[in-house]
């Protein structure tokens, strides 16, 4: 019996209606109420007092004494309480709304009561009481398990209804994971495993049982990636560049400073790639400031050298310019023709470029959305780079992919990921990381002040712009809000404009036309602005050397990537320059976040704080639809499972072993059925 397919209507208790109900918590198949398995447990195991944590949930056991009291909250609330002898101390119980419990509350009884402990006034606010020895005898030391349910469906009934499907189908489950692997790892098998993680008897079993099926969930996910990946490549043949190396040894040459060694390293992977036949599908992450830029124009070089043209698409008009202006820069003395695509442009400049790209006249182009309109066509694209990767959708940048014969694909992105993310979300792609500074970068001073110091911000600003620097000035909105209390950048600009005057205060932000954002910035990049006062449409590619300050108001409403991220807009010249993040957190995590931003400038360990903070769906600051939803891993906990889990996938996806023994015979029948599905979705 494949209990893949048989359907829940087969559990006795089960029928058409209660099925329905099922389906809208995605339970359509006894394997999936099997494998539904709960968020938490309600501990009933009796604690000692001394264990007791300050509003948390406890289960206790004593002995009632004293009449217990009602008060009364109008005609229908009421407040129960009750004392209790427990290990020798006094405590009250205390239940909401269920007057109907005081003829039933003994003095002398023995109890047991379970719910949330208050330590400053020793009282207990009842969820549960078992009054009875049998009520105790039955619930007393369980952990019981708690499910996410809705409105159609209660956790006590769906709780009594995976008890039965277990009853009737548990002999079924079948092992899918081969016994090398149960052995290597000391796992325990399948079917015992969910039933304890449905019903533990105690801690550890419930630890071993989720230890096994956090493997397997991790392990299946990685298998079913790198086959997808293995089936790609066969299907999809790509481009095998011919790069002279001579010329692009002196292309690298004359870039005009050094590249690191996490660079050349890099650099070597791409080329790599880029010279086999099979389509190059890679992220390239790194810093900010790590000098991703000059690594994606080596491959353009050597793209162009192979004689392909090359497409880098980018989210927004301000880092267009900037990339096309250092493109620009490195490529056309060496003959290239390096132009730009994107919505701010005239119909006619547009056409001109539309044509340069179809005749093959020119030989990169930079440019935001309009890169994957209908009517661009390309004569030859063999190399697409899509930079700050995540703030496109799946569809658009597989648009871009399409305008060319299966050319290479490079992704980048300054959001440092962390590696469980990258395997995760990118696990069907290679990914490089630069994981080192140029040299000569100085680190970014940071501060974490209050909003009452602000006039001492803005004499901050005065002395630095007086020396010849330059400050930006962040906001999280653009104009005053009833809704919100936070800072915008319409009314910043301009108190900043009188407290400052006469030095030079811009505004920049994201409803202004094309055209008036660029004037703005090319007067900040030429210092006729000395301070720029803006929304977030500076977060990424704009580079002013000559910025040394950079203030975040109310920088505790921004993630911790987005704060790394306009932190990363100043100290790129040779000044030592300071970030200055003005908050009064209200929250934990908001505290939680200046106290990261202040305590260190590594993008890869604020990307893992990050993450632990906010988990794998928010990390980019929006849900990732990249990101998998597990039903028992945790990406910030389980990290390290995940890496191993790769290994193995990766060992068995490469072995012949996979194909032809008879113990992966039901991963192949897995595989088989994955297939099948991933073919009926296209």
């Amino acid at each position: 019996m494949n209990l893949d397919v048989t359907p829940v209507t087969e559990v006795s208790g089960v029928g058409t209606k209660r099925a329905e109900d099922l389906t809208s918590l995605g339970i359509r198949t006894v394997a999936d109420l099997l494998a539904y398995f709960p968020y938490r447990y309600e501990d009933f195991r009796v604690a000692d007092l001394g264990e007791a944590v300050h509003e948390e949930k406890i289960t206790l056991q004593g002995t009632l004494f004293g009449s217990p009291s009602i008060r009364w909250y109008g005609k229908k609330k009421s407040r129960l309480t009750c004392r209790m002898q427990v290990q020798g101390v006094t405590i009250s119980l205390v239940w909401f709304n269920q007057h109907f419990l005081k003829n039933k509350l003994v003095p002398g009884q023995t109890v047991t009561v379970h719910g949330k402990w208050d330590a400053h006034r020793l009282w207990l606010t009842v969820d549960r009481a078992f009054l009875t020895p049998e009520e105790q005898q039955k619930q007393v030391g369980r952990l019981e398990p708690v499910y996410s349910v809705n409105a159609s469906v209660t956790v006590s009934w769906l709780r009594k209804t995976i008890a039965q499907a277990f009853r009737q189908f548990g002999g079924k489950i079948r092992e899918i994971l081969p016994q090398a692997l149960l052995e290597r790892y000391q796992l325990m098998g399948r079917a015992r495993a969910m039933v304890l993680l449905h019903f533990p008897k105690g801690r550890e079993e419930g630890r071993q049982a989720r230890r096994r099926m956090v493997y397997e969930e991790l392990f299946l996910y990685e298998l079913k990636l790198l086959w997808r990946r293995r089936q790609e490549k066969k299907e999809a043949a790509g481009i095998a560049h011919s790069i002279d190396p001579e010329r692009l040894k002196a292309f690298v040459n004359h870039i005009p400073f050094p590249l690191t060694e996490a660079q050349r390293r890099v650099v070597n992977e791409i080329l790599t790639d880029m010279r086999h036949p099979e389509r190059m599908t890679r992220l390239l992450q790194g810093d900010v400031g790590s000098g991703k830029t000059v690594v994606a124009a080596i491959a353009l070089y050597a793209n162009y050298l192979s004689g392909y043209q090359g497409a880098m698409m980018v989210p927004t008009e301000i880092l267009a310019e900037q990339h096309l202006k250092s493109l620009k820069e490195w490529l056309e003395p060496w003959e290239m023709t390096v132009v730009g695509l994107s919505g701010g442009m005239t119909a006619k400049e547009r056409r001109d470029v539309m044509g340069q790209l179809q005749m093959g006249l020119a030989d990169v182009v930079v440019g935001t959305h309009a890169l994957i309109q209908e009517a661009v066509a390309y004569r030859n694209l063999g190399l697409v780079i899509t930079d700050e990767q995540h703030r496109f959708g799946v569809k658009q940048r597989s648009l871009l992919r399409e305008k060319g014969e299966n050319p290479d694909v490079l992704y980048m992105t300054a959001t440092p990921i962390p590696r469980t993310l990258a395997i995760t979300a990118y696990g069907e792609m290679d990914v490089s990381t630069i994981d080192e500074l140029p040299a000569g970068r100085l680190p970014v001073e940071t501060y974490w002040v209050k909003r009452d110091v602000w006039p001492r911000v803005i004499q901050f600003i005065r002395k630095q712009c007086g020396e010849g620097r330059q400050a930006y000035i962040i906001c999280p909105l653009i104009e005053e809000s009833e809704k919100v209390d936070l800072q915008n950048a319409q009314s910043v600009f301009e108190e900043a404009a009188q407290e400052l005057a006469p030095i030079r205060v811009g505004l920049l932000h994201g409803k202004m036309a094309a055209a008036e954002k660029e004037e703005v910035m090319k007067r900040f990049a030429a210092n006729d602005v000395q301070v720029l006062v803006s929304t977030t449409v500076v977060e990424v590619g704009v580079n002013v050397p000559n910025a040394t300050v950079m203030v975040v108001y109310d920088a505790d409403r921004f993630g911790l990537a987005q704060l790394h991220q306009l932190r990363g807009r100043v100290g790129r010249g040779q000044e030592a320059s300071t970030c200055i993040l003005v908050a009064n957190p209200s929250s934990e995590t908001g505290i939680e976040r200046m106290r990261v931003m202040t305590e260190t400038t590594d993008g890869f360990e604020i990307a893992q704080r990050d993450l632990a903070l906010r988990g794998p769906g928010d990390f980019f600051g929006f849900k990732q639809s990249g990101v998998p939803e597990f039903k028992v891993a945790d990406l910030v906990e389980d990290g390290k499972v995940l890496e191993v889990a790769r290994a193995d996938a990766v060992r068995l996806v490469e072995s012949d072993d996979l194909w032809v023994e008879e113990e992966y015979a039901p991963l192949r029948c897995w595989i088989q059925a994955f297939e099948k599905e991933a073919s009926m979705m296209d």
